[in-house]
């Protein structure tokens, strides 16, 4: 996992990587909303729902990385459901910690290029799914039940080499887009 350093004072809207004390005004009220939605979104396609609300605030909120206890207080949640859809975040590369020199507070933030970082981080699942299902042959034996079953996991392991090298041209071709995207080129011109 990738950690950014960082003096303090924290960047929060309070200074210290908390919500700005008091009522929130209604920008804050708009991101908490946008992050609501996020949430929704995120559940609709059968992700946890508080992963979703974390990410979508992140990646509207101005300051550059939050806390844990500020992410709570601004999602009005636990510190435990905080804590566990910011590892599940982590470990799918949504998100990243950062680390504030001389506070042992746990800070999170997200690229600029978010969807970008996750899909370069997914490749490791696609590493690890294969590795599990080539485990899964050594168990068979000769026979004409273990070949169906062999035919199956052999497809599922070829599927995962295949898909690996197809992530790489997509990744390849979405930074090639961002860099026309960039440099104002359109579609047509590529």
């Amino acid at each position: 996992m990738t950690r950014a350093r960082s003096e303090r004072p924290d960047p929060g809207s309070s200074g210290d990587g908390q919500p700005a004390p008091g009522p929130p005004d209604e920008n804050e009220l708009a991101r908490r909303r946008y992050a609501a939605e996020f949430g929704l979104m995120w559940e609709s396609i059968g992700s946890p729902q508080m992963d979703g609300r974390i990410l979508g605030y992140l990646m509207i909120m101005k300051a550059p990385y939050i806390s844990s206890a500020g992410l709570a207080e601004a999602l009005n949640a636990s510190s435990g459901s905080i804590s566990m859809a910011t590892r599940r975040l982590l470990d799918t590369g949504f998100i990243k910690r950062q680390v504030v020199a001389g506070d042992r507070s746990h800070y999170f933030r997200v690229e600029n290029d978010v969807w970008g970082s996750w899909l370069a981080g997914e490749r490791r699942y696609f590493d690890q799914e294969r590795q599990l299902i080539e485990s899964g042959l050594d168990l068979l034996d000769d026979g004409e039940e273990d070949d169906r079953v062999r035919e199956r996991l052999i497809n599922g392991r070829d599927y995962f080499v295949w898909l690996a090298t197809y992530h790489r041209r997509m990744l390849e071709d979405w930074e090639r887009y961002k860099r026309r995207r960039d440099s104002g080129a359109s579609e047509e011109e590529s």
